[in-house]
């Protein structure tokens, strides 16, 4: 599987500290250094909405002006998501079979990897 975030993102330390813990093999993506493509946001969004993806409760969302949070369409929400990474919810979880996950909680990452020991 593959986990998409920021390294250094408070969220996703909880999320790489519990993979760890139960010996779960992921491979990381991270879109502040390595960016993200466009196709790839179009594709979470047809899944997720990108209501879902747009991460309005940080610090980068509040830096925008009012037109930038003015969103109406996918593609507006994709491209502000390109240009601002920090944007996007964290963690994007994207399992080998193309499952998504966005966010992190110990309960939810359980049962979304088919773990029992909850």
């Amino acid at each position: 599987m593959k986990i998409y975030g920021i390294r250094n993102c408070d969220t996703m330390k909880k999320a790489f500290a519990w993979l760890e813990e139960h010996g779960v093999e992921y491979e990381f993506h991270d879109y502040k250094k390595l960016g993200i493509e466009s196709a790839k946001l179009h594709a979470w969004c047809k899944v997720l909405g990108w209501r879902t993806l747009v991460n309005t409760r940080g610090t980068t969302w509040r830096k925008l002006s009012p037109e930038q949070r003015e969103i109406e369409t996918q593609s507006a929400a994709v491209q502000l998501m390109k240009d601002n990474t920090s944007l996007i919810c964290r963690p994007v979880v994207e399992t080998d079979s193309g499952h998504l996950l966005v966010g992190f909680s110990p309960t939810t990452f359980n049962s979304f990897l088919g773990r029992k020991d909850a």
